[in-house]
């Protein structure tokens, strides 16, 4: 898939319509339209990557932005304090569905940790 096929470019583009609730130059996040905790942020960096697969090392900077970002958004959302999960699906038997590397942050009450 390159970036013109990819629904997180299109909605960086302002194409698709999202709920967005943090940007800066190098990273957007919205809300997962399939929100699996009450909690359910996807933070997704502002140039297409594919994947974790595809990550150089150049890259190290915006990775580790992407973990200040949650950080932020947690805090915003008002789950810091009691948890949230951190999650990066990498390829199609590992979960992944849309090819723009993603992270998932998701929390709220009583969220059921399958991997404890």
């Amino acid at each position: 898939m390159n970036k013109t096929d990819c629904i997180f470019c299109k909605i960086l583009a302002g194409e698709i319509p999202s709920t967005q609730v943090y940007r800066d130059e190098q990273v957007t996040a919205f809300r997962d339209i399939h929100p699996a905790a009450p909690t359910h942020v996807l933070i997704i960096p502002n140039r297409h990557i594919s994947s974790v697969n595809d990550v150089t090392e150049a890259d190290e900077g915006l990775m580790g932005h992407l973990f200040t970002a949650a950080k932020q958004i947690a805090k915003a959302e008002g789950i810091a304090e009691s948890g949230y999960r951190l999650i990066i699906n990498t390829g199609p038997d590992g979960g992944q569905e849309v090819f723009h590397l993603h992270l998932h942050l998701l929390g709220g009450q009583r969220m059921r940790h399958p991997m404890g």
